[in-house]
């Protein structure tokens, strides 16, 4: 199940770049997008830590 916290890695990194691309027009979205972006890298960290 190596390739769960990989997709998770990829899920946070890509709302980050959603994120930086709505900073100027919805901030609100973009702090959302952010939220979800860190709830992913820590979710992708902590399956990571399960496995090791």
């Amino acid at each position: 199940m190596d390739f769960v916290y990989i997709a998770l890695l990829a899920l946070a990194g890509f709302l980050i770049g959603g994120a930086y691309t709505l900073w100027k027009s919805m901030k609100l979205v973009a702090v959302l997008l952010l939220v979800g972006a860190v709830l992913a890298g820590a979710g992708a960290v902590a399956w990571w830590m399960s496995t090791v």
